[in-house]
């Protein structure tokens, strides 16, 4: 019996489109795990901590030392203040702690001499120089702080960073009044920077501290490789209020049909840096754990 062309055809036709079928049901039930219990997040940010700036003491500022977007070392002079009245001020504490000083010695020369007179002056009188001489020992005491304090502001004129970083969103001139405690300027710490992925809490089983992390940034080519710190603790249930003059809970219900899972902040430590990616605070990553295909086969278990 000979089987022609076509009846080969006929046969093959239903088997290949099966065939294909059969493909395309498996790779959208890989897809669907992949995306469903895999840990991995295309809502990921690269993170830093920014020290705001400000001066100890208020003055004009009289030098500029940096310009916007520079990197700088820990204990770099990034501005100064004038010191002319710093400097003055410090001339005074030391002009008044002299007098102190000065005060200071006669009254204890005065409490010795009343002490060494039991015999002839009265006792009352004797307390009063030894309480002169106690009250001139505080105001010398107080007379050499205000001095220290005054060698603090001086030096505190100058303003050094305090981690390494990078100076951002800066503008400030020579002239311009800088007030104590107000910032005047950003620095991102270079040594702090790490990727906070927002994960789905249905993916969170399968992070565990220590994992190893493949982190792709929008834009480059080149992957960076980091490992995972932790997970947040707890995030905002804003579903839930206090009412007002109670101390109840006042949850808003919910009708929707399709329930959408929290996504949890997790800390990722940066590892290896590709030459020539630029670590910028606020850069959209892809964060992907490299025991994908592990989770992806937990997924096809359950």
């Amino acid at each position: 019996m000979t089987i022609d062309r076509d009846t080969i055809l006929r046969l093959l036709k239903p088997l290949l489109t099966l065939l294909v079928l059969g493909v395309a049901v498996l790779v959208f039930w890989q897809l669907y795990n992949y995306y469903t219990y895999a840990p991995q997040t295309r809502d990921g940010k690269i993170r830093a901590d920014v020290v705001p700036l400000a001066a100890d003491v208020s003055g004009r500022v009289e030098q500029v030392h940096v310009r916007d977007n520079q990197v700088v070392r820990r204990g770099e002079i990034l501005f100064t203040i004038d010191h002319v009245r710093l400097r003055n001020a410090l001339q005074q504490t030391e002009a008044a702690v002299a007098t102190a000083r000065a005060t200071l010695n006669a009254a204890e020369r005065e409490n010795r001499r009343y002490q060494g007179l039991a015999d002839i002056v009265s006792g009352q009188q004797r307390d009063d120089r030894r309480s002169a001489a106690e009250e001139a020992r505080a105001r010398y005491a107080q007379a050499i702080a205000d001095r220290d304090l005054a060698r603090i502001n001086l030096e505190r004129a100058e303003v050094r960073a305090p981690v390494n970083g990078i100076v951002t969103n800066f503008s400030l001139r020579p002239g311009a009044y800088a007030t104590a405690g107000q910032p005047v300027m950003a620095l991102v710490d270079s040594d702090s920077y790490y990727v906070a992925g927002y994960f789905e809490e249905t993916k969170l089983s399968h992070i565990h501290p220590g994992a190893r992390v493949t982190i792709r940034v929008m834009g480059e080519d080149r992957p960076l490789s980091g490992h995972v710190e932790g997970r947040s603790a707890g995030i905002d249930d804003r579903e839930r209020t206090t009412a007002s003059g109670t101390l109840l809970a006042n949850v808003n219900p919910t009708f929707s049909w399709v329930r959408l899972a929290q996504r949890v902040p997790v800390r990722i430590a940066i590892d290896k840096v590709p030459p020539g990616i630029d670590l910028i605070a606020g850069r959209t990553v892809t964060v992907s754990l490299d025991s994908a295909g592990d989770a992806r086969t937990v997924g096809l278990g359950a």
